[in-house]
């Protein structure tokens, strides 16, 4: 059995290791999109604060760790699929075949239509070459204006502050990551870090990119304000990276369209992390849930499937977890509620504490928390499983913070009668 997999980061990894572990005389070949090691999008931040070098970004440190496991690795990237014939066709021209095939191409940094966005020292922040050349323009004291404050540009945020630099953040949104804190907690994520020397300008368009007078770059606003910057980053969304499958059969949408079992409308054929429209737990529709545990989850699912172990897909919890310059925060599940159904809000911003929960029932489907980080893992479980906190629902309007004591309470009751989800344990 000859098995391809298009993508080396943490999906692409997870899925040919997996494939090994059951299918130890199988082939393998994983076919990265760019000329590095398998890496990690996520330890870039650690590499631009200089916590580790570029090594510390690879999935795997043992050296010949894929020539052990007898996985070929190859750079590509592909840049078609013939579902006919079987095959996939790389940069090189050269073709590959498959019986079974995983795409795990991931995601690719939006480039908004901004005059000047091809300028020198404009970047986006999402590979190992971005990071390159962010470091050669970010020095200690220059001005640095980040666009977007979504979540992966309040990762960038935090490297860029780190650095040193004299950072300007601008957002179209009302407020700080929109999709995913409210109003009240994206506002608070402002006010930390414009306590922490981080300019942040909310409800704001960039025009254009120009060369400055005061530094190398000018970026004009729509309202009118212009800020100097030696270095502008661009953070402003992911688009699935899909367009090398035109006219190959592969149905796709936003992401690549998948069945529980993770299998594309072509079998054999199956599609896992930031390019795949897989299960939202909370609602049961396929949806783009761009995070790394997801990928990971998705690949592990989908390469089980390709050694013929069926396994379906329940479905994956929307969270998201933040640590700007020492403030967590974070949001789980249906965050924003439901029509008709219950909220729980405590505030407390001169401390910096928030937190809202949202039923449907006598279920816990969503949350989001800031400055809070204890019992945050309880917090998901009660999300996770859907379990019916009977009295203890009430208990948590009236006092939103007693969620260590509704875990237990709930866990104890054991099975519930048509629940499926996935089963808990008890904290030690």
């Amino acid at each position: 059995m000859y098995h391809v997999i298009l993508g080396a980061g943490p999906a692409g990894v997870t899925a040919a290791e997996t494939i090994r572990k059951h299918a130890p005389d199988a082939e393998i070949t994983l076919i990265g999109g760019e000329g590095e090691p398998p890496y990690s999008r996520m330890a870039i931040p650690y590499l631009l604060e200089g916590k580790i070098g570029e090594d510390g970004t690879h999935l795997r440190q043992e050296d010949g760790h894929y020539e052990t496991l007898g996985i070929a690795y190859r750079h590509g990237p592909v840049i078609s699929v013939d579902t006919g014939a079987r095959s996939v066709t790389c940069a090189d021209g050269s073709t590959l075949g498959f019986d079974t095939l995983l795409i795990a191409t991931g995601a690719t940094p939006i480039r908004p239509p901004i005059e000047g966005l091809d300028s020198p020292g404009v970047h986006t922040c999402w590979t190992l070459e971005d990071a390159r050349r962010i470091t050669e323009h970010a020095q200690k004291g220059e001005p640095v204006v980040l666009v977007g404050a979504g979540f992966i540009g309040c990762i960038i945020l935090e490297s860029l502050a780190k650095m040193g630099v004299d950072l300007t953040v601008v957002e179209r949104g009302d407020r700080m990551v929109p999709r995913m804190l409210d109003e009240t907690a994206g506002n608070m994520l402002r006010h930390w870090c414009e306590g922490q020397d981080v300019r942040v300008i909310t409800e704001a368009e960039v025009d254009a990119i120009r060369s400055g007078d005061r530094a190398a770059l000018a970026v004009h606003l729509k309202d009118g304000q212009t800020l100097p910057a030696a270095l502008v980053v661009i953070a402003t969304g992911v688009r699935s990276n899909i367009g090398f499958l035109d006219g190959s059969g592969i149905e796709t949408g936003a992401g690549v369209k998948v069945d529980p079992y993770h299998e594309t409308n072509v079998p054999g054929i199956y599609a896992a992390g930031d390019v795949a429209e897989g299960i939202n737990l909370s609602t049961g529709h396929n949806d783009m849930l761009a995070i790394q545990p997801v990928a990971v989850e998705h690949a592990y699912i989908a390469a089980l499937n390709m050694c013929g172990i069926a396994t379906e897909h329940r479905g994956s919890l929307n969270m998201n977890v933040l640590d700007t310059l020492g403030l967590i925060s974070s949001s789980f599940g249906t965050w924003e509620g439901v029509e008709g159904g219950d909220r729980a809000v405590l505030t407390d911003e001169a401390a910096g504490r928030y937190i809202r929960l949202e039923f449907e029932g006598d279920r816990l489907i969503g949350a989001q928390t800031v400055g809070l980080t204890d019992h945050v893992g309880m917090l998901r479980g009660l999300i996770q499983t859907g379990l019916p906190l009977g009295a203890w629902k009430n208990k948590l309007i009236d006092s939103p913070t007693r969620i260590a004591e509704a875990y237990v309470a709930v866990m104890q009751q054991g099975p519930v009668s048509g629940y499926t989800g996935p089963k808990v344990a008890l904290p030690a």
